[in-house]
């Protein structure tokens, strides 16, 4: 699975063989050790120390659940009658359907998955930049793309990429997609990374935004405290990086976390076939009232007299 798509999280191993994360941590573990790939915050990559760029089909399939997450939090910080930028991916993908919704909106971008989900709603403006089209994420870029974008002013600028660490910020493994990204940031009062946490902790080859210039990281939640992703987002905190978490549900393949065992409640004892509970009215009988069993508007008038 990592030579087909590059990178995948430990939740989506967990899920595709059937078995718990910690199974596929250990297991990881021991492909790490002969060398096969290399562990990443929350999934694995290949080794070599860059993660590559996998495809659109492959990333389609990888933290979907959390891409979709990351989408519904991060189309709260869009208001009505914004101008807004957003860049190509598949997280950003998921952003563009739930735009769709938000009146008066103004979108430029470079992606054509961004303004064919955005293809049919009536009340939002879609700008393309010019450029070439990059097959492999649907993407327009090269001088063109970047000289539409000259002289834009926007207020938020939603962006992803292959990787994100406090020590250098955003990066991605295409260079044309990088130099387009960062005109994409240049024209925005905000910039909002969105990076499930397959991404944290990740470091690809060309650098697209310094961590410095991020305003926002909109991310899911991941299982432990002492993973190695809570301190990568701690680092990102340190640096002036605003961090919004999207919650997920447990998964049903996933396990359940078990509390302590306690005491428990007695149980009511269950009558014999053919006999009803205690306190069960027989049929034509009703239910003896609470408090004495005088009814309550029969107690409300003893208490007037």
């Amino acid at each position: 699975m990592v030579r087909a798509n590059g990178a995948v999280s430990l939740r989506e191993l967990a899920r595709v063989v059937q078995t718990s994360e910690v199974t596929v941590r250990r297991d990881v573990r021991a492909l790490e050790a002969e060398g096969l790939l290399d562990r990443r915050h929350g999934g694995a990559v290949l080794p070599g120390g860059f993660s590559r760029e996998p495809g659109y089909p492959q990333k389609t399939h990888l933290a979907a659940a959390e891409k979709s997450a990351i989408a519904d939090l991060a189309a709260g910080l869009v208001e009505e009658g914004d101008a807004i930028v957003v860049g190509a991916g598949t997280t950003t993908q998921e952003l563009a359907r739930r735009l769709a919704r938000v009146p008066g909106l103004t979108v430029v971008t470079n992606s054509l998955l961004v303004a064919q989900a955005l293809a049919h709603a009536n009340r939002v403006e879609v700008v393309m930049t010019g450029g070439t089209l990059r097959g492999s994420n649907y993407a327009l870029v090269g001088s063109g793309a970047e000289q539409s974008l000259a002289g834009l002013r926007v207020t938020k600028a939603f962006i992803s990429g292959s990787g994100l660490t406090a020590e250098r910020g955003l990066s991605t493994a295409n260079m044309l997609s990088a130099s387009v990204d960062r005109a994409l940031v240049q024209s925005a009062n905000e910039v909002i990374v969105l990076a499930d946490h397959t991404k944290l902790g990740a470091d690809s080859m060309f650098q697209t935004v310094a961590t410095d210039a991020i305003t926002r990281l909109v991310t899911d939640e991941h299982t432990a405290a002492e993973d190695p992703t809570a301190r990568e987002l701690d680092a990102l905190a340190d640096c002036g990086v605003q961090i919004s978490v999207a919650a997920l549900g447990l998964p049903a393949e996933a396990p359940a976390v078990h509390p302590q065992p306690s005491a428990a409640p007695p149980r009511r004892p269950v009558p014999p076939a053919g006999l009803a509970a205690p306190g069960t009215p027989l049929p034509g009988q009703r239910r003896p009232a609470p408090h004495g069993g005088l009814p309550i508007a029969a107690r409300l008038a003893e208490r007037i007299r």
